[in-house]
């Protein structure tokens, strides 16, 4: 995100405790404020400095059975420092206000697929909660102060930066893909499936795998949208159609070239069955036009980052 609005002639600050990211994926031309958005003295003179017109919120826990074991860490970590960030900008007039949710917020939908914006928000794990809380503070608050949002929804994001200037870079990542292609380039021994008797054709959970860059662009659009019309917005960000795990296994497998180990396993706690997003909404209200609907360019990507970060020697080992 920051480098596409750098790309486009903004001005960016970046605050963040570094709790999973690194000072070096920070480009130079922004300016890194090393702290928490939960400190609203920081947060205040930040905006106020800089006279910020509009915040990011991507700050936040995002591990599903994480948060089934510690509920109360992910309801402060994302919803209590939420609630200070957007306290911080309703003081200081921040008009414009983007915020990172998911769709972990529907559950596993029981009548929709793909699932639209409308339909029955019942989370299944403290994670999917705690985001849910926030879209409702920032509903609230847009009812009563000088300030509009987007909530967009992020089904799985992966990939990552076609240019190849970033990518996930975070330490005992869990997602899929990510998981994926470090044990494809043997940085693990192996990797687990969680559950294989889900009722999917294969037995093993279905997603949305969306790129990051077009997820990007869909944040940039938002941006333009708040600007040019004030009025909120919570849309889906998916491509339609999904992946179940084996699926994208066997795609990271033949892109890779590298036959690695797979060991399944049980089920995880707070796993949804299928998430498959309906995104017509984005697409008619931004004119979102999705670049890289396609897996194997999206697993190519990833790959291609996960290469990079062995050869600058900042993997999720060692990076500092």
């Amino acid at each position: 995100m920051v480098w596409r609005l750098l790309d486009a002639g903004e001005t960016v600050i970046v605050i963040d405790r570094l709790s999973t990211g690194f000072d070096w994926a920070v480009p130079p031309e922004a300016n890194l404020v090393i702290g928490d958005i939960g400190d609203q003295d920081l947060v205040a003179k930040v905006l106020r400095e800089h006279a910020v017109e509009a915040v990011f919120h991507f700050a936040g826990s995002i591990v599903v059975p994480e948060s089934v074991n510690d509920p109360l860490g992910y309801y402060l970590n994302n919803t209590v420092k939420s609630r200070a960030l957007i306290e911080a900008c309703v003081t200081a007039g921040v008009p414009h206000f983007i915020f990172s949710s998911t769709a972990a917020v529907y559950g596993t939908p029981v009548d929709n697929d793909p699932v639209a914006e409308d339909a029955a928000l019942r989370p299944e794990s403290p994670y999917g909660t705690s985001k849910l809380m926030t879209e409702m503070m920032l509903h609230d608050a847009a009812a009563a102060h000088p300030l509009n949002y987007a909530c967009l929804r992020y089904f799985n994001v992966a990939g990552a930066d076609p240019a190849g200037r970033t990518g996930q870079s975070t330490r005992d990542a869990t997602h899929l893909i990510k998981v994926a292609t470090q044990t494809a380039l043997s940085k693990r021994p192996f990797m687990q499936v969680f559950g294989t008797d889900y009722p999917t054709p294969d037995g093993t959970c279905i997603r949305d795998y969306i790129h990051v860059t077009d997820l990007v662009e869909a944040h940039y659009l938002a941006l333009q949208h708040l600007r040019s019309t004030g009025r909120n917005l919570v849309a889906n960000c998916g491509y339609g159609h999904g992946h179940s795990v084996l699926e994208v296994v066997d795609v990271v497998r033949r892109m890779s070239g590298e036959d690695f180990e797979v060991r399944l396993t049980e089920r995880r706690a707070g796993d949804a069955v299928t998430i498959v997003a309906n995104s017509d909404r984005i697409k008619q209200e931004l004119d979102w036009q999705p670049r890289y609907d396609d897996l194997e360019k999206i697993v190519t990507h990833a790959l291609n980052w996960e290469a990079a970060l062995t050869r600058r020697n900042t993997g999720p080992d060692s990076a500092k």
